[in-house]
């Protein structure tokens, strides 16, 4: 049975506020930054997508480390709270892995006039939004829970190191991309609207875990007593 590890006081009117507020600093913090800033010189009003993309990117990484954590712990202690913290994270992360690579294409189009091009930076984040593809696929096949969380850990692991390449991708090979955005690196202009954006895409982060956590615990307790039932009918037939 899964341990508790969101603790008990931790109630239902308590997630959904945490989702309110969550939504409401998201949406706050993109009105300031698309109103509050002017737009680029170069791309015009389109530069104003960072205040998505840039963040999306930072909570994908997140959340992947938060799968690491997840997949470690859970090949140390074999605590199965572990492997449901690990696969909430990276299903947060398939989602905002996607985000940043979509909007990456429409950020890309006008500098680079295609939609897409196998540029590192690119090729290594679709080589990491397939990982996690597969990392979930692979729990959707394996049935038993055991030989499945190893599994996922073992893939978890090696897709959360695929971070570090994505990250590194701009200063180990020749791109096309731009080195990493930071409140520091960009026009101060746009810096707190960067900033922000990151907050509330954090917030965002923690709700959607800590969400799909609790639901992943239910899941499995009704996966476990389902199995209790075929074994009571199999020791029954054997009666």
């Amino acid at each position: 049975m899964p341990g508790s590890f969101v603790p008990a006081v931790v109630s239902r009117r308590r997630y959904q506020i945490l989702g309110i507020i969550a939504l409401a600093a998201l949406v706050g913090a993109e009105l300031l930054g698309l109103s509050a800033s002017p737009p680029d010189r170069d791309m015009g009003h389109l530069q104003k997508i960072m205040y998505v993309h840039v963040p999306a990117a930072w909570s994908a990484f997140l959340a992947f480390f938060v799968v690491f954590i997840g997949s470690v712990l859970y090949l140390w202690k074999r605590e199965e709270r572990y492997d449901l913290l690990a696969a909430a994270a990276a299903e947060v992360a398939l989602v905002l892995t996607a985000l940043t690579l979509a909007l990456g294409s429409i950020w890309g189009r006008p500098t680079w006039g295609v939609w897409w091009t196998w540029d590192p930076r690119l090729t290594t984040t679709a080589i990491l939004l397939v990982m996690t593809v597969g990392y979930l696929a692979l729990r959707s096949f394996v049935d038993e829970p055991d030989r499945r969380a190893r599994w996922s850990a073992a893939v978890g692991i090696l897709a959360s190191l695929n971070v570090l390449v994505v990250y590194k991708s701009v200063q180990w090979w020749r791109t096309l991309h731009q080195v990493q955005s930071s409140p520091s690196t960009v026009d101060p202009a746009y810096a707190l609207g960067l900033r922000l954006n990151a907050l509330a895409f954090l917030l965002v982060l923690v709700y959607f875990i800590l969400l799909r956590y609790r639901a992943a615990r239910l899941e499995r307790l009704v996966e476990a007593q389902a199995e209790a039932r075929e074994l009571a009918q199999g020791e029954e037939l054997h009666v």
